[in-house]
């Protein structure tokens, strides 16, 4: 394992920083430039996470790509989210997350949309699908649902 980034705290800030840092960029850029640059952030670290797990033709299952992204992203990785399942239909991906960093601490019915956590999703299965994908988040614990859906699908 790498050694720590920091030496007494370690590799990890807190969810209240992290939603500072996004409240801060939306009040500075407002919220399309902020999504979008949360979008393409998450992307890069989705990206660098599935070179760093190999998962580019691994020809792995969906169900083994999610566990390696639970495992990587949930309680024993940076604890982005908790990814329960991926599914598949033609050229459309829905993968379903809980407990986001994006969702955390908003009120029920908030219009908040996972950005940063979306990105790092598609950039994952942009390389292990080798496809440029389009990502939106369709479901959301805030209003409502069992988890925080994000679908992909394939540009053409």
């Amino acid at each position: 394992m790498a050694m720590a980034m920091r030496q007494e705290l370690g590799d990890f800030s807190s969810v209240v920083c992290f939603k500072a840092v996004i409240t801060g960029m939306e009040d500075a850029l407002g919220e399309k430039a902020t999504a979008i640059a949360l979008i393409s952030a998450g992307r890069l670290r989705g990206k660098n996470l599935a070179e760093s797990l190999k998962l580019a033709d691994a020809g792995l299952s969906l169900d083994d790509i999610a566990m390696k992204l639970n495992h990587a992203l949930g309680k024993e990785g940076t604890r982005l989210c908790l990814v329960d399942k991926i599914e598949t239909s033609g050229d459309l991906y829905k993968v379903y997350t809980r407990e986001t960093i994006c969702s955390a601490g908003e009120d029920p019915g908030s219009a908040r949309q996972c950005t940063f956590t979306l990105g790092a999703i598609q950039g994952v299965l942009e390389v292990v699908t080798g496809k440029r994908l389009r990502g939106k988040h369709t479901e959301s614990v805030l209003r409502g649902g069992t988890h925080d859906v994000m679908e992909f699908s394939v540009l053409q």
